[in-house]
């Protein structure tokens, strides 16, 4: 009899591959299953009974923003206890490397203003062990981690790289944007999954600046991609403004013949078709034989804040003569009626998409400063303005002011619509992603997304078979980012496993917590009906959350289809 590390037994085996789920048992050895099938003729060191257990592959999530996270914290918590097994870093270009040290503060400082991230954290946090990306990959490598991890090359650290404090003012030459191309080609010899960028006018960085890659012209985005291509492998990744068309992604993805992975695509209430109409632009070129893949969310993007940092107003054009302020100046700015009556006019016009779309009945008021203000708590900034017959914007900023900056609000920016949100997980060209794991840890934590997925929408709502939510969170991911061995529960694959109560998997309520560097607070959700996280076969996570003494048994993967 054949002696295997770990034998699960009697589990519902969801493989991932969108077949019906059958009753077997599973066994793991170094880290490979090695074995599936009923009454597994093996004696094993870890017996697990999974009677009444679903097991499926671990959770890919492919939008994520631990780059600067998984420096200090090789857990990359919470993922790992939400079933996450490989996370996919330096979504937006977004990234931490290559940055040369006279850099270091204004990419600090850029991602506390774009990401929501404490200054003070990544001040402390930080390992500066490298300079180049592949330095950067050699220390991720050097440190493990708990799960699977693989790393986009950024394009705002590229141009920051080449351009200096130039990156985020001006185009590109085209002298300048040969010696980004060859940054990125040496990036993808030494291993990165792809080329990620943005062009969302949400994506500001310090003082208000642009984030560099909003100022690239078309000619910098297909060179550049074309530079991540010509090996003959890697993802395009990009957030999308409303500006930058599909069918310029198409002409990328026909150029490089690669995925194009396009976010974020959610639904606005106040713009029902605009998403939709996305996905059909999507859906064509896919008919055209042109690989284009759109991000959605199975998650009402809600965001807690303070006008302090005001993420969800940020990417509006009048909104700019705030941004980069800091408190007393600040302060100014939000009194100015001026400033006021430009917000109102432009939240009256309709958008192809921006986050706050001037729904003020989805704002509420979460947590005041001061004790004679508590009565306005948990109820909404429409209602309460209405109470005091002033503008919502008004009664906002005024609370704010007289609160100086500290009253804390919460927004239902997007995704609201049920009916409409189904549409898009269902949809053919769309991979369920953007948790956005490791930024905004103050405004919100989807991380648990996956378990969303499998609770809410497949087994509450009916919107999709268990079936089908699997397959969409692991083997549909995994061929997309061309993943190797991933996201299938088969023999010879790596045995990064999800095991669950089907009747109670879920995400908790979130609280806040605080274990970032310095003690700073982030929000967190604790997963509901998990049983155990496996990442290349050993145990991490289990019915407690994430387990206290852990193997850093993930792999930094660099080699894909």
């Amino acid at each position: 009899m054949n002696k295997v590390d770990t034998l699960i037994q009697n589990a519902l085996v969801f493989d991932g591959s969108g077949a019906e789920p059958v009753l077997q048992d599973v066994a793991i050895a170094q880290g490979i299953i090695v074995g599936m099938g009923t009454n597994l003729a093996y004696t094993a060191e870890h017996c697990v009974n999974a009677s009444g257990l679903a097991l499926m592959p671990g959770i890919i999530d492919s939008h994520t923003h631990f780059d600067a996270q998984i420096t200090w914290d090789s857990h990359v918590r919470p993922s790992p206890a939400l079933g996450v097994t490989t996370a996919i870093i330096g979504n937006c270009g977004f990234t931490i490397a290559p940055c040369r040290p006279k850099d270091r503060e204004l990419t600090m400082r850029n991602l506390t203003q774009v990401e929501g991230m404490s200054l003070q954290v990544l001040q402390h946090g930080i390992d500066w062990d490298f300079e180049t990306f592949p330095e950067y990959l050699a220390m991720l490598k050097k440190k493990q981690c708990a799960i699977n991890v693989a790393a986009y090359i950024g394009h705002s650290s590229v141009r920051t790289w080449v351009m200096g404090e130039d990156a985020n003012k001006r185009e590109a030459t085209s002298a300048e944007i040969a010696e980004m191309a060859t940054v990125v080609r040496d990036a993808m010899a030494a291993g990165a999954i792809g080329f990620a960028t943005s062009t969302s006018p949400a994506h500001n960085g310090e003082g208000g600046f642009p984030m560099p890659s909003r100022l690239a012209s078309d000619e910098e985005m297909m060179q550049l991609t074309l530079a991540m291509s010509s090996q003959g492998r890697g993802v395009y990744m990009v957030t999308k403004g409303g500006q930058m068309p599909v069918s310029f992604l198409e002409s990328l993805a026909a150029a490089s013949n690669r995925p194009v992975m396009v976010a974020a695509l959610l639904h606005n209430s106040t713009n029902p078709d605009g998403v939709f109409n996305d996905l059909k632009a999507i859906s064509e070129a896919n008919e055209r034989g042109h690989n284009l893949k759109g991000q959605v969310s199975c998650c009402p993007l809600s965001m807690d804040f303070t006008f302090a940092s005001a993420y969800p107003v940020e990417g509006l054009r009048n909104w700019k003569p705030a941004l980069g302020l800091q408190h007393d100046a600040l302060k100014t700015c939000l009194a100015s009626a001026e400033f006021r009556a430009k917000l109102k006019e432009e939240l009256l016009q309709t958008a192809s998409f921006r986050l706050f779309n001037n729904e003020w009945d989805k704002v509420h008021v979460v947590e005041t400063f001061k004790t004679e203000n508590q009565i306005y708590e948990h109820q909404s900034v429409a209602t309460l303005a209405m109470q005091k017959g002033v503008d919502p914007l008004d009664f906002a900023l005024d609370l704010a002011l007289e609160e100086d900056l500290q009253t804390v609000f919460t927004a239902m920016l997007l995704n609201s619509d049920t009916a409409a949100v189904g549409k898009l997980l269902n949809h053919p060209h769309s991979l369920v992603s953007l948790s956005d794991a490791g930024a905004h840890l103050t405004f919100f934590n989807d991380a648990g997304f996956g378990l969303h997925l499998l609770g809410y929408w497949a087994r509450e709502m009916g919107v999709m078979s268990m079936t089908e939510a699997v397959h969409r969170l692991t083997a549909q991911a995994a061929e997309i980012l061309g993943l190797k061995n991933r996201g299938l529960l088969h023999r010879g694959y790596a045995a990064d496993l999800l095991l669950f109560d089907p009747q109670t998997v879920g995400r908790g309520p979130k609280k806040r917590v605080f274990d970032l560097p310095l003690g700073a607070p982030r929000l967190h959700t604790d997963a509901i009906g998990v049983r155990g996280v496996w990442v290349n076969g050993h145990l991490t996570a289990d019915e407690n959350g994430m387990r206290e003494k852990i193997q850093l048994s993930g792999q930094l993967m660099t080699e894909f289809n």
